[in-house]
């Protein structure tokens, strides 16, 4: 039995010490050998590896992949021009160099993003207050970017990274810039729509002038047609008048008499306090006479 233990014992100290000393280096990580505090070894290739077993020699792995790096807080840039401008930047990175990227940051990459952080800060800096906001926003903003990537360059490898991209996400006004452009874009659009206003109004009143206008003068030769025509008219029955009277004058004197006395009676109501021995009553008193002689 004591023989059994003892056999037992020595294998699993042989699987502690073996679990200690072999250890994996994943594709995406680099691996870090210390050795009594010292860099001892960078392992880059992926696979089943050996090391001393704690405290002679620990392990440390750091990711490899590319990390994105989000501007942490958007900070006013003054321009060429005084305008305060916010701009809200990404920065691509990766480590190509564990050596000195653990001298200068240990092995907390945050540690890393901080320093980052405060150089690409600077680095915007430099290249936003060289230019004017037109210049930032529309025309040179590549090469803004471009800039900023080329002073990251040695900076970057002082920590021991690389620089893959750099991009900006928003460019914009501070606060009060913004809210002054909004005010002044509303006047302005104001100011647009009451011209519009005014030019609609003015040719609104000349539409109507015109219309006027031409009313009047569609009226006033109607007017002239119908008066011509009317006087036409008026000639041609007093011709026809006259034709037909001509033939017999007493006739025609009696009928304009009865003419006379249709537009004199021609209410009830009325009332006439006239001499029967006047002129206006000849055709009356003639019919009157006939009537007498008759019987």
């Amino acid at each position: 039995m004591n023989r059994i233990g003892l056999i037992v014992s020595t294998l699993l100290l042989v699987l502690v010490v073996a679990g200690s000393t072999l250890f994996v280096v994943d594709q995406r990580k680099f691996a870090v050998v210390y050795a009594l505090g010292e860099i001892k070894e960078v392992i880059q290739e992926p696979g089943l590896k050996v090391k001393m077993p704690p405290p002679f020699q620990n392990v440390v792995f750091l990711d490899r992949r590319i990390q994105t790096l989000d501007a942490p807080e958007t900070r006013p840039i003054f321009t060429a021009e005084k305008k305060s401008l916010v701009v809200d930047w990404l920065v691509k990175w990766r480590i190509v160099d564990p050596r000195q990227f653990i001298r200068t940051n240990g092995v907390d990459m945050r540690n890393a993003e901080t320093r980052l952080a405060s150089i690409v800060q600077a680095a915007f800096n430099e290249e936003v207050t060289r230019r004017t906001v037109r210049e930032v926003i529309a025309i040179e903003r590549e090469r803004v970017m471009q800039g900023v990537r080329q002073r990251l360059a040695d900076d970057a490898k002082s920590l021991g990274i690389e620089i893959v991209d750099v991009r900006t996400k928003r460019v914009d006004f501070s606060a009060s810039i913004t809210e002054a452009v909004y005010r002044r874009m509303e006047s302005e659009r104001k100011r647009v729509a009451s011209e519009l206003r005014s030019t609609g109004a003015a040719e609104g009143e000349k539409i109507r002038a015109d219309a006027d206008k031409q009313r009047e003068i569609i009226i006033a030769e109607a007017y002239r047609d119908a008066q011509r025509i009317k006087g036409e008219g008026d000639a041609k029955a007093a011709a026809i008048y006259a034709s037909a009277f001509g033939q017999n004058a007493q006739f025609a004197q009696f009928y304009r008499s009865l003419e006379a006395y249709r537009q004199s009676f021609r209410n009830k109501n009325d009332v006439m306090v006239l001499d029967t021995d006047t002129e206006f009553f000849r055709a009356m008193r003639g019919g009157a006479a006939s009537a007498r002689s008759s019987r």
